[in-house]
């Protein structure tokens, strides 16, 4: 069981903040639109230590599929 704490965290935030204002405010309005445009992949950390940056693994990716094309065989 979680005991409740008497201590209330400081009230940093400055005078002239008018929350009254900012009336209307719409929770995730543009989540939706940010994870369409979002393409992360995770690397597994051994995999990251081979790479300096992502341009790195984009070409090294790029030089892969080139590869894979060139092995394929086309059956006729």
């Amino acid at each position: 069981m979680k005991m409740e704490s008497n201590i209330q965290p400081p009230d940093d935030l400055r005078p002239e903040y008018d929350f009254s204002k900012l009336r209307g405010g719409v929770r995730g309005k543009y989540a939706e639109r940010f994870h369409a445009g979002t393409n992360l992949i995770r690397l597994e950390p051994d995999v990251a230590r081979a790479f300096t940056d992502d341009a790195s693994v984009n070409a090294t990716l790029r030089s892969l599929i080139e590869l894979a094309k060139s092995r394929v065989k086309v059956a006729h």
